[in-house]
């Protein structure tokens, strides 16, 4: 049964739903793209990564020398490191860990690939100070998660090491919106429809093919990648995204581990600057800190 929080997330999310008369400008001022407040006894330090605005994020004293690589959602268009330190925070706390949020370009300013560059370059700066590819782990939410995977599949078409393992949580991987699922939940998430989603990967792709597996990973060789946690709601119009991909990465030998909620929408992971204390929220999380000690260093 979903928690009073997730209720009042929800009846938010109904109460402003998407038009599609509404500017990027304006869907920009909707999101927390200022900045959100992470938890206390957080420390933010800003760096450049080869050119790439990031931030390591770190609650505590870490136990870990590995390091969480967090990428935002936002539809490739919004959102920012500012606003990813709530969860960055919580990220960190969870999983013992600094963690090193990055700022991508976003269409329409920048389009693909410019993102799965940036995730790319602010990689591999890491590797330059001295941390193996096995130190770190590699995780996003929505189109953080499709970037995360992007990311996967250009480490292996350039060769590269491959991250010691990869958190995708409601992962946007198939920018056809294919999934049977933005039909048979569309009355169920009240955050993200097939209209939203096709207006955004037209934005974002700008004429590439949306079956390019940088851009849509789900059509990506995915043999040889890394032990991967998956997480999505089951009311999710995404929720066929995320079991699609994971599905297919199963298929190609990889670890999986598929994570499927009750009663969440799309976005829950990022709740705590709308409905603090959210139970779905921090059990995931949780769940997050528990496959990141298991796998990572």
């Amino acid at each position: 049964m979903a928690s009073d929080e997730l209720k009042k997330l929800i009846d938010r999310k109904r109460a402003n739903p998407y038009d599609p008369s509404q500017s990027i400008d304006f869907l920009r001022g909707t999101g927390p793209d200022g900045g959100s407040i992470p938890r206390p006894d957080t420390k933010v330090e800003s760096c450049d990564a080869d050119g790439v605005y990031c931030e390591w994020v770190t609650n505590g004293d870490p136990t870990s020398e590995c390091v969480f690589v967090f990428l935002h959602g936002g539809g490739y268009y919004r959102s920012s490191a500012k606003a990813s330190r709530m969860v960055a925070s919580n990220l960190s706390a969870a999983c013992g860990c600094r963690c090193f949020t990055v700022e991508y370009r976003l269409a329409p300013e920048h389009v693909f690939p410019a993102a799965v560059d940036d995730a790319y370059t602010a990689f591999k700066w890491l590797v330059k100070q001295g941390l193996f590819s096995k130190q770190i782990v590699v995780g996003g939410s929505s189109a953080g998660g499709g970037l995360t995977a992007a990311l996967l599949a250009k480490l292996k078409l350039a060769g590269e090491s491959q991250p010691a393992a990869a958190v995708l949580l409601s992962p946007w991987t198939d920018l056809t919106q294919s999934a049977d699922t933005f039909v048979s939940n569309a009355d169920s998430d009240p955050t993200i429809s097939k209209v939203y989603l096709d207006r955004m990967a037209a934005q974002y792709l700008d004429g590439a093919d949306p079956k390019d597996p940088l851009a849509s990973p789900t059509f990506s060789d995915m043999t040889g990648l890394p032990p991967m946690l998956v997480q999505v709601g089951k009311l999710e119009t995404m929720f066929g995204d995320g079991l699609g991909y994971a599905e297919k990465a199963r298929q190609a030998g990889v670890q999986v581990e598929f994570d499927p909620y009750d009663d969440v929408i799309h976005g829950w992971h990022n709740s705590a600057h709308v409905v603090p204390g959210m139970p779905e929220a921090i059990e995931a999380t949780a769940r997050i800190g528990a496959f990141f000690k298991e796998r990572a260093c």
